[in-house]
């Protein structure tokens, strides 16, 4: 049997204008160094309310084993998830069925040429069969302007990094 999920009750309309961001999710993951005290290639990853525990181990790739999660994987799936739902919630607001899109993130991590630092770089396919592709494109084209992972990837995002005493 098919477990029941409720819809989100988000909407896509501009409904909040006030002057700073406004919180309505907020999740820690806490990663540690593991057994050669590298997150990458031994780190374990917990969120704060346990629904998340993972290790955390470096691609074949990059000289890993490549028999757990890594970082890359990890945001591919956050991305092509939310993409998809930004993306079934403007299909639905169309009276179109959702059920059959499929996102795909790849996510490759690499090196910059302007100065040697490393990179990300996204490339998200969506299938839809059944939607003409100038009404799916101008359905993803408007995704892109709602998820908020799309949104940081064009415009970046607020981050601090501070030491804790």
């Amino acid at each position: 049997m098919t477990e029941r999920f409720e819809l989100p009750t988000l909407s896509t309309e501009k409904d909040y204008d006030g002057d700073g961001f406004l919180p309505l999710y907020t999740t820690t993951v806490t990663v540690d160094g593991g057994a050669v005290s590298h997150g990458r290639a031994s780190g374990r990853a917990r969120s704060s309310d346990g629904a998340l525990d993972l290790d955390l181990r470096m691609p074949a790739e990059l000289g890993g084993d490549g028999r757990k999660t890594n970082p890359e994987q990890l945001f591919a799936a956050g991305f092509a998830a939310c993409f998809h739902g930004a993306l079934s919630l403007l299909a639905r607001q169309e009276a179109l069925d959702p059920a059959a899109i499929r996102v795909m993130a790849t996510v490759a991590f690499g090196r910059a040429p302007e100065d040697g630092g490393y990179v990300l770089h996204v490339d998200l396919v969506v299938r839809w069969p059944g939607v003409a592709a100038d009404v799916a494109t101008a359905l993803m084209e408007r995704a892109d302007a709602l998820c908020p992972y799309a949104r940081m990837a064009w415009r970046g995002t607020p981050t601090t990094i501070t030491l804790a005493t």
